[in-house]
């Protein structure tokens, strides 16, 4: 296996820093490869505490290279990476900038929203003339030497820094505060039926200045390091929600410890991190749902009859009313002895005897006085629909078979014995 494949290996499983040394062997060979610079950024963003000026270093590289190929996909993947970078390194103003041109580039971007959202809460809480709303970046960046490797400085200074933390040690001196090298602080999880537990190994982390914040999506962890710099550890977006209201944190010598109760118990999660917003799911199901309630309710509380489908060129007619027409007694003066009056009130009364159901005897004296042609339509369309359907003409009924047609608001589904 190549370097990059191992990269690739090692930044899935979350072991970033194998990825960075991975993906440091693969430029050495490939200077001009774009995603290899793509995903060194994103690992060193991620890595426990990331580094943003390498990441954004990076991600710089990839977009002079990526716009010399002319890569549009490229492109808006590096300019994702250098807005996230910027936004790390407190340059807000130039990070909204970034968002813009990767929304330009690629609309369908899940992450913008979140991150608009954090760089006009950034923005808001700093005075007007701060230098951090300041746009001072470019869409392309003007770097004088890309695909270089880390220059001798940087590497001296790492050096310098990984010597005197040697010496301290060999010196028997403990720092106050955090003990833990920022570079060694790592962090595990496992989760349960209800449960993702996450552990963040470091030791004597302050209990009076660590905040953390947990979210329906999202998780995030910071405090004092002894360099005064600031130790940043986020999750956003989680895989799936949680119940932050349940959702619990201890600080302890060693770790703090972060339990996480499932919005959805015994869903598996195979990983921490998502890649679509909760907040922008949860509406849509939401969405949904008060849809579905709309359509329930629309066809329980409906005050009139469904209308039964027809083949008539007329349109749909109202058989409960035209029953009702036809049954009524016509009214009349009686004169007494008058026989033919009679025998017309015995030829309607005779509706009256087919079991008490009007309808039911208009339908029988329609068929019984329907001529053969009538009576085959009749019946075939009845049958065929599943009584969803009555025709009494013949010449479209025999063409074929006649669907079955459910009143608005109504699904047909096949009777299992």
């Amino acid at each position: 296996m190549d370097h990059a494949a191992r990269g690739a290996a090692a930044l899935t499983a979350g072991n970033y820093n194998e990825a960075i040394t991975h993906y440091t062997k693969a430029i050495a060979s490939s200077p001009q490869a774009v995603n290899y610079y793509i995903k060194r950024a994103t690992a060193y963003q991620r890595a426990a505490p990331p580094d943003h000026t390498s990441a954004l270093r990076d991600a710089e590289t990839a977009v002079v290279l990526a716009d010399k190929r002319g890569k549009r996909e490229l492109i808006a993947q590096a300019q994702l990476r250098r807005a996230v970078a910027l936004f790390g390194l407190d340059q807000w103003a130039n990070a909204g900038f970034c968002f813009g041109v990767v929304r330009k580039l690629n609309e369908k971007e899940t992450s913008l929203g979140i991150w608009d959202s954090k760089v006009k809460t950034k923005l808001q809480g700093i005075p007007e003339h701060d230098e951090r709303r300041e746009i001072t970046v470019k869409e392309l960046p003007d770097l004088p030497e890309v695909g270089q490797q880390e220059n001798k400085e940087e590497k001296i200074d790492r050096k310098s820094a990984e010597v005197e933390e040697k010496a301290s040690v060999a010196e028997g001196k403990k720092p106050e505060g955090v003990q833990t090298p920022a570079n060694k602080i790592r962090h595990e999880w496992y989760q349960s039926t209800d449960n993702v537990v996450i552990t963040l190994l470091a030791k004597g982390v302050p209990k009076d200045k660590v905040v953390i914040d947990i979210q329906e999506g999202s998780v995030s962890i910071s405090f004092p390091l002894p360099n005064s710099s600031t130790f940043d550890f986020s999750l956003e977006p989680l895989f799936a929600p949680i119940n932050s209201a349940t959702s619990t944190s201890a600080i302890m010598s060693t770790k703090i410890e972060i339990i996480l109760k499932k919005a959805t118990p015994g869903q598996k999660w195979p990983s921490l991190e998502g890649s679509h917003p909760i907040n922008g799911k949860a509406n849509e199901s939401q969405d949904q749902s008060n849809a579905s309630e709309s359509v329930k309710r629309a066809v329980l509380n409906s005050a009139s009859a469904p209308a039964y489908p027809t083949s008539s060129r007329s349109g749909p007619k109202n058989w409960d009313k035209l029953a009702t027409d036809l049954t009524k007694k016509p009214k009349k003066v009686a004169t007494e002895g008058d026989k033919d009056s009679k025998e017309e009130d015995d030829g309607i009364d005779e509706f009256d005897d087919e079991g008490g159901d009007p309808v039911n005897g208009f339908f029988k004296k329609l068929y019984a006085g329907a001529d053969p042609d009538t009576r085959r339509a009749m019946m075939k369309s009845y049958q065929e629909s599943n009584g969803t359907a009555l025709s009494t003409n013949w010449s479209e009924v025999g063409k074929g078979k006649v669907e079955t047609s459910p009143p608005d608001g109504m699904e047909a589904k096949k009777w299992e014995a």
